[in-house]
């Protein structure tokens, strides 16, 4: 399928993209429930030839394009959520809401799904299937993907005329702040990380500052347990498939002259790949544990489980690069040699069909994406301009893959 007008005809369509994104971004919401984006995101779908469905355990909404002709579903994602963080960009549509930022730009995300549903809309009679645009809340830390999973997300039934028409395949886009406006990024396999939760209890007993030989000291304890779990990653942990441990947080004591009776250390832990996600907290377990017992002392380990490790499909990452290229170009399109150690709910849905993630470079030309303010600063700022290479990708991803899937 000639994909060559895509670009011109998403270029269109980026004024009213704009303006729902600034609308996006000067009132954002957290989490699962986005009352105020999930009406503006009706309200941009209004008119559309889709069939809308509103979720009932979240904010989610799941709007399905029928094409003219017979064929499988191909499913698009964007997220809706803001972080909980107070903006500082001085952007004429600045956040309105205290403390909340749209600062990892799924205000665009969402924007740009919706600019491809009408993109996709105007070619309804000649698309053959599908096209389900997954617009998710939740994002940020509260796993709105499973949630729309378990809600029934990908149980599309039959085609209005009886025919079949499986989702058989899933691709979604994420603006970064890493990479020059407009580029698209991308890789085979693993591309984000898992994230999971540790929280350690070291339990001692209490006393007297100045007579510690009378008390068991947890501080000292919990500091040596830090220091031994950098050494555990860094000396059983396989360099090529690598972890990340990092405490952020130790909490103990009350005041200068008093041991308290209990030290706790609070981190996150990254693999990229399940056998590592295992062998870490299997380790983590065992150091705590062991340091604590040299010391008399009580330890208690727990995990709060994570998102899961995000892993690209093979075929399907190619494919999208593939055909990213052809609306980008060979200089703006990257093959990323490693992993990116954030993580990703979209990891739930690639649990479950064959896709891929892409990364959409969203640095403006006068800023050094190396220096520029990242995702999750309150000083981010993103290339609107970047949105047309988005909208195009993801009408141009939705029609090859339902002309030609991927192996």
């Amino acid at each position: 399928m000639e994909l060559t007008t895509l670009r011109e005809e998403a270029r269109d369509l980026l004024d009213e993209t704009v303006a729902l994104r600034r609308t996006l971004h000067r009132w954002p919401e957290l989490g699962n429930d986005l009352p105020i984006t999930k009406e503006n995101v009706l309200g941009a779908l209004e008119g559309l030839p889709l069939q809308i469905t509103e979720h009932s355990t979240t904010s989610g909404i799941a709007a399905v394009l029928e094409g003219g002709k017979p064929g499988p579903t191909v499913l698009l994602r964007g997220d809706m959520d803001a972080l909980p963080l107070h903006e500082d960009t001085d952007l004429e549509f600045e956040s309105a809401t205290e403390g909340q930022m749209h600062a990892c730009g799924h205000d665009t995300h969402t924007a740009m799904l919706v600019g491809a549903a009408k993109l996709l809309s105007a070619r309804k009679a000649d698309i053959p299937g599908r096209v389900l645009f997954m617009f998710q809340p939740g994002e940020e830390g509260f796993a709105g993907a499973k949630f729309m999973l378990e809600e029934g997300l990908l149980d599309v039934g039959n085609r209005s005329d009886g025919s079949e028409s499986p989702v058989t395949g899933a691709y979604a886009l994420h603006i970064t702040a890493n990479l020059p406006a407009g580029w698209i990024a991308s890789r085979a396999n693993t591309i984000m990380a898992s994230a999971d939760t540790m929280h350690i209890t070291v339990t001692g007993r209490g006393g007297h500052a100045s007579q510690p030989h009378l008390a068991l000291d947890p501080i000292p304890i919990a500091c040596e347990i830090v220091q031994a779990l950098q050494l555990m990653v860094t000396r059983t942990i396989d360099v090529f498939d690598p972890g990340v441990v990092t405490v952020g947080q130790i909490t103990a004591g009350t005041t200068n002259n008093i041991i308290p009776e209990t030290a706790s250390i609070v981190g996150t832990i990254r693999a990229v790949s399940e056998r590592t996600r295992s062998k870490i907290h299997d380790g983590i377990r065992r150091v705590a544990e062991g340091v604590g017992a040299a010391h008399d002392a009580s330890v208690h380990v727990e995990f709060r489980d994570g998102y899961p490790v995000t892993v690209n499909n093979p075929g399907s990452a190619e494919f999208a690069l593939d055909v990213a290229k052809e609306i980008v170009g060979e200089q703006g399109t990257v093959r990323l040699p490693n992993p990116i150690m954030g993580a990703e709910d979209f990891s739930y849905v690639l649990n479950r069909i064959p896709g891929a993630m892409l990364f959409l470079g969203g640095t403006s030309p006068d800023r050094n994406p190396a220096t520029a303010a990242p995702n999750h600063s309150n000083r981010v700022v993103f290339d609107e301009n970047a949105m047309v290479n988005g909208i195009a990708v993801y009408g141009a991803m939705a029609l090859r893959h339902l002309t030609g899937s991927p192996s």
